[in-house]
């Protein structure tokens, strides 16, 4: 990923509240015998570490073609993201362009065993449970999830490196980040109103 300082994220965090809100993640390594290897899955953030430390879980076959624990893995988290039309700015000269937020967290799994691969799944489920009115919880069917935890494969990713990217028109002016901010509010087809909020946000702009 092209690193540039206008755009570099270093608040923890603000990386921790983009895992919170964005868990679908990518996971990449590169093994030996297959290349390239990518799965996608939920991940949370460990509160109980201090600095960037994920929870998963993964099929234990996708597990295995990871070769999870035996070398260092890349999870790359996607935060809102969105088509900025050159007619919004108002004002040329302007091309099209693309505004994201991203996370890349590199470091060694550690392979949890089947009591913590438990307590991960039984977190997941809460993340995205307590949202709801009623919440649903893993332990209405444990026999069942103990079963079947048997076939994934948690895991804990302490960070050695950790590279976050909002690339959130700071290099304009505030009048036409404003601007670019109402035209994704609106009813344009291409309208974001998350990434609006976090042009706003990163500019600290009412």
């Amino acid at each position: 990923m092209l690193e540039q300082e206008i755009f570099r994220v270093d608040d923890p965090e603000w990386i921790r509240d983009l895992t919170r809100a964005h868990p679908w993640a990518t996971l990449i390594s590169h093994s030996p015998d297959l290349g390239p290897v990518i799965s996608h899955l939920p991940v949370l953030i460990d509160d109980s570490r201090q600095g960037t430390t994920l929870l998963g879980h993964l099929a234990r076959t996708d597990a295995e073609k990871h070769e999870l624990g035996s070398h260092e893995v890349v999870v790359v988290l996607q935060g809102p993201h969105g088509y900025i039309s050159p007619t919004w700015y108002e004002e040329t000269p302007h091309v099209p362009t693309w505004n994201f937020t991203v996370l890349h967290v590199r470091g060694r799994p550690e392979v949890l065993d089947p009591a913590d691969t438990y307590d991960v799944l039984s977190a997941t489920v809460d993340h995205f449970e307590d949202r709801l009115p009623e919440p649903w919880r893993l332990a209405r069917v444990e026999d069942y999830a103990r079963r079947i935890a048997g076939g994934v494969t948690g895991f804990r990713l302490p960070a050695t490196r950790v590279t976050a990217k909002a690339k959130l028109s700071q290099d304009e002016r505030e009048e036409v980040v404003l601007r670019l901010a109402k035209a994704l509010e609106s009813e344009e087809p291409y309208a974001r109103p998350e990434l609006a909020r976090a042009m706003r946000d990163i500019r600290r702009t009412p």
